[in-house]
């Protein structure tokens, strides 16, 4: 149950691929979703990424079972946290 990112500058990211390395700030090469431990974890998390200079890009989405809200981090990679409801999530099962 441990996660590990890996921030790297973009010469040495090129050593893992053959391929272009894209401008995140313009376009998409993937969204990154982490789920939380609450409500309030999703929260605190996108406050200090927005305290950190990231943008957020919506309101947080409480769809009732499952709660999310992203940003963009400062190099425009697309973050997304969000939080399930483990009773919901069984009661569906």
């Amino acid at each position: 149950d441990t996660i590990y990112v890996m921030l790297l500058t973009k010469t040495f990211f090129q050593t893992f691929t053959k391929k272009q390395i894209v401008d995140a700030s313009k376009a998409v090469e993937c969204s990154i979703c982490i789920s939380a431990e609450s409500k309030d974890a999703v929260n605190e998390i996108v406050n200090k990424a927005e305290a950190a200079g990231a943008t957020v890009l919506d309101p947080a989405t409480d769809y009732g079972f499952m709660y999310q809200h992203s940003f963009d981090d400062l190099d425009g990679h697309h973050w997304e946290f969000m939080w399930m409801d483990p009773n919901s999530a069984q009661a569906s099962s």
